[in-house]
């Protein structure tokens, strides 16, 4: 059992406010998920070739990454850091700076890449990792988050959700899957890497590998339905989409509120009714294997 929530802000003042209105819905969920957290939020988009690595170490950590890399680079990158999270922001190509942070710091966790998003993740009860980040100062247009409750898989940050995959793309699930490792057997062929034995890494690495290969969301997430087996939610982000779709059984829960403002999703109710105007907005539980998506 693990809870999901999802905000997009249709208002554009309010999205000053994205990380105060998320934080009550993630706390929400600590009864669902009391293991993990994480989010995963949208911001304003980098000019291109620029992108930024949300990275992790679960020890003490020296991030003065300036002078080595810009050894290599030879340039200085820009980062900010927080406690045992750093984000990175380069202009180099980010292949050769994904290599360079594993072969120079192997014990870094990448946790995202892109241009737009911001990924959190870590261990603890949910209050405390929403704390730990300062998650209600977060801006932007919309985000995912998760609380987790482990049953296939330890209890470690990179385990947590949202999981990413390329660019640009996360996931956050609430189910378990029955045919992760034939997804993985498929998939690592083609050089797809995984970092965990956890089976919502398996779908997140599916879709974004079909959308790498030239679907659109919509259509991978349709071939999801296909080649994915097992009961699931899934709530899914990119830099311009929020989507959010439920197994044949629909035994997972999930509820939507839908204003002209905002558009949230939660595993349970509870965790919406804090927003503004709720008790106005359209509510309604989203249908088995049916796509809801959301365009900013």
């Amino acid at each position: 059992m693990c809870g999901i929530v999802g905000l997009l802000i249709k208002k554009p003042e309010w999205r000053e406010s994205l990380g105060e209105l998320m934080v009550p819905m993630l706390i929400g969920m600590s009864d669902r998920g009391p293991d993990s957290a994480g989010l995963a939020v949208f911001t304003a988009t980098l000019p291109e070739p620029h992108r930024k690595y949300s990275l992790y170490s679960k020890d003490k950590f020296d991030w003065d990454l300036r002078r080595s890399f810009q050894a290599v680079f030879g340039t200085t990158p820009e980062i900010e850091i927080d406690g045992n999270r750093a984000v990175l922001t380069s202009d180099r190509e980010p292949d050769r700076v994904k290599q360079w942070l594993k072969a120079k710091h192997p014990n870094l966790h990448l946790l995202s890449t892109g241009r737009t998003i911001d990924l959190y993740k870590d261990t603890g009860k949910p209050a405390m990792v929403a704390d730990r980040y300062n998650f209600s100062t977060l801006k932007g247009s919309h985000a995912i988050a998760h609380t987790r409750m482990a049953t296939e898989s330890a209890v470690t940050p990179d385990r947590a959700h949202p999981f990413t995959a390329g660019e640009d793309f996360c996931l956050v699930h609430n189910g378990s899957l029955s045919n992760p490792y034939s997804i993985r057997r498929r998939l690592e062929p083609l050089g797809i890497h995984f970092e965990t034995d956890n089976d919502t890494e398996a779908a997140c690495r599916f879709l974004e590998w079909r959308m790498r290969e030239g679907d659109d969301l919509e259509t991978a997430i349709k071939q999801g339905f296909v080649e994915l087996d097992g009961f699931y939610t899934f709530l899914m982000g990119t830099p311009d989409k929020l989507a959010l779709v439920r197994d044949a059984f629909a035994c997972k829960p999930a509820v939507v509120a839908e204003t002209d403002d905002y558009v949230a999703i939660a595993s349970e109710f509870r965790s919406l009714a804090h927003l503004p105007d709720v008790k106005n907005a359209h509510l309604y539980e989203p249908a088995p294997e049916e796509l809801y998506v959301w365009t900013v």
